[in-house]
């Protein structure tokens, strides 16, 4: 592994990160579980960054794929008919509750979020956006602009005038004296006030219902529907990106957004509705996807290849109840980590079905540790078990585990993460 490593650091830019002190290869997987090039076999609680939805080697899905591939068509492109592409924007049109909904396929959540943003600003006549605090919406030049979280933002130069608003900091020292329905009355007022003294005429709000990268913090249920009377006054566009909690993850709600009781003008997808294929797209109201008047095509977009892997996906997921069973095993999981509060160094346990996380704080101060969330994540490794690591300090561990976890998986993930942060505990 140390040639690999060595080839990887020569030839890959810097800035691209490795979890572990020693950076593994997974070579193969078998439902929520895959072997490195070692021979070693871990339980992934993280899916390859919340993208292998279903687990690995899912027959209906493989089979899908290979269908199409002997087919001997793996691309047309967007100027010719795509049946699957069709049936599935369908689907996803009839679930998202947008009225009269379109759909246009990109290749990632980046694309997504550039699409939508296109589509916002385009049709207010505005380059005014407004973001959350702690936010993750893509790598690119756009999206990184509506990023709220300065770990993954590489420049402050912007094509967009972005305004943060306040969500998912209650624990602030500014705001952790609060009851949350204070909370969401203080970050509404707050938004009034920035529309009122500095932003005159703002195309959308873009807003995860749990911010990802940003270490799996939420707002409070309902903050995005008081939010959202006070755009539509304003005649402010919402969308949620959903890039990271959609198609049931939550458990609560099939797109995350439902946790507020919100239809909201736009979603983006991407992650785990392929199921490790590349696939990503905007589900919008018709009229502002057909508002846009200069020509348009995704080359790979919404490939025969991909649609076929998203669309097994889905079906799968609906044909299955994996929303249902999110909300089982996410249960029993963070119900039973919600004992390691207990630890000086354990801030938090949060989590909303099948997406839950950890955050670790130094036990002498209190201040956020991403060395103690480093530790964790080396001693479940050890222990065999994958987690993510995330938040806006490095400090939070973050598991998104396979839909079709089973009560056993769940149980064992579970006790590997009580143990593995009991022991950075013993030592910190």
């Amino acid at each position: 592994m140390s040639e690999l490593l060595a080839r990887h650091r020569a030839v890959m830019p810097s800035w691209l990160p490795l979890y572990y002190e020693s950076p593994l290869e997974i070579v193969s997987g078998k439902g929520a579980r895959v072997t490195d090039a070692d021979g070693n076999t871990y339980l992934d609680f993280f899916t390859g960054i919340v993208t292998n939805m279903l687990g690995y080697d899912v027959a209906e899905v493989r089979e899908a794929v290979e269908r199409q591939i002997a087919k001997g068509v793996v691309h047309t492109s967007t100027l010719y008919l795509i049946r699957s592409q069709v049936e599935l924007a369908e689907k996803i049109a009839r679930l998202s509750g947008i009225p009269d909904a379109k759909v246009f396929f990109t290749n990632s959540g980046t694309e997504a979020n550039e699409t939508a943003l296109l589509l916002a600003t385009y049709a207010r006549g505005s380059d005014e956006v407004l973001a959350m605090r702690g936010s993750y919406h893509g790598r690119s030049f756009g999206t990184v602009a509506v990023t709220g979280n300065k770990a993954w933002k590489n420049s402050s130069l912007s094509p967009l005038n972005v305004h943060y608003l306040h969500g998912t900091d209650h624990a602030s020292p500014a705001f952790r004296g609060l009851t949350e329905q204070e909370y969401i009355d203080v970050c509404v007022a707050d938004l009034r006030e920035v529309l009122d003294t500095t932003a005159p005429n703002v195309a959308c709000l873009i807003a995860e219902p749990v911010q990802g990268v940003g270490g799996f913090a939420m707002p409070p249920d309902g903050l995005y529907a008081a939010y959202k009377e006070v755009l539509d006054e304003h005649g402010i566009l919402f969308v949620s990106d959903e890039v990271q909690t959609g198609w049931g993850r939550t458990g609560t709600s099939f797109f995350g957004i439902g946790n507020h009781g919100v239809t909201p003008d736009a979603m983006t997808f991407a992650k785990g509705l392929g199921n490790g294929f590349a696939v990503g797209g905007v589900v919008a109201r018709g009229d502002l996807m057909d508002g846009l008047k200069a020509l348009g095509v995704a080359t790979f977009g919404g490939n025969p290849v991909s649609m076929a892997a998203a669309g097994a996906t889905l079906d799968y997921v609906l044909e299955h109840d994996l929303q249902g069973n999110a909300l089982r095993q996410g249960a029993t999981v963070t119900e039973g980590l919600r004992a390691l509060r207990e630890l000086a160094c354990v801030k938090d346990v949060r989590g909303k079905g099948l997406m839950f996380a950890i955050e670790m704080v130094d036990p002498a101060t209190g201040e956020p540790s991403s060395p103690l969330a480093g530790k964790v994540l080396e001693a479940t490794r050890e222990r065999g078990l994958l987690v993510g690591k995330g938040g806006v300090h490095g400090n939070v561990l973050r598991m998104a585990p396979p839909l079709t976890l089973s009560s056993e998986e769940a149980a064992e993930g579970r006790d590997i993460l009580l143990d593995a942060v009991r022991a950075v505990a013993g030592q910190a």
